[in-house]
């Protein structure tokens, strides 16, 4: 529940808004004062978006994290279209594959295959899909 900043009184009603920001009047003290952010916790859209990068639907999410699919839908298109200022120019340091890279890249019908690199250090999610294209394969089995 909200409380009053000045006199911490819970009997608060609302005043409008100001500079998009919801503004509220308390009763006890007539102190007027707006809320610093309205909506979900940053942590919570930064998980739908890892869960969406991992595959799963909008609907899907929004049943797991109890929201709605159309709040999930917007959080990633949100996150798409500031992709270019969170890109980063700096070149990749350190990439760790697993053999999952080697199953796919020695696939007979595989055209090309791609890995999907996130990095959570930093204050924001950067994705990055490094692409490869198979090369000429050499025997692997007997001659």
């Amino acid at each position: 529940m909200r409380q009053c900043p000045k006199c911490k009184s819970e009997e608060l009603c609302k005043d409008g808004i100001a500079k998009h920001k919801e503004r509220f009047r308390c009763k006890g003290c007539n102190f007027r004062f707006t809320v610093e952010h309205i909506g979900k916790p940053e942590l919570l859209k930064r998980t739908a978006l890892i869960l969406y990068l991992e595959g799963l639907g909008f609907r899907s999410i929004g049943r797991y994290l109890k929201i709605s699919h159309v709040a999930v839908y917007n959080w990633i298109k949100e996150y798409g279209e500031r992709l270019d200022e969170l890109r980063s120019s700096e070149g990749i340091e350190v990439v760790e594959m697993d053999e999952m890279h080697t199953y796919v890249s020695s696939k007979k019908i595989a055209v090309g295959y791609g890995l999907l690199l996130i990095d959570m250090a930093k204050g924001s999610s950067i994705a990055l899909l490094a692409q490869g294209v198979p090369g000429s394969e050499k025997s692997f089995g007997k001659k």
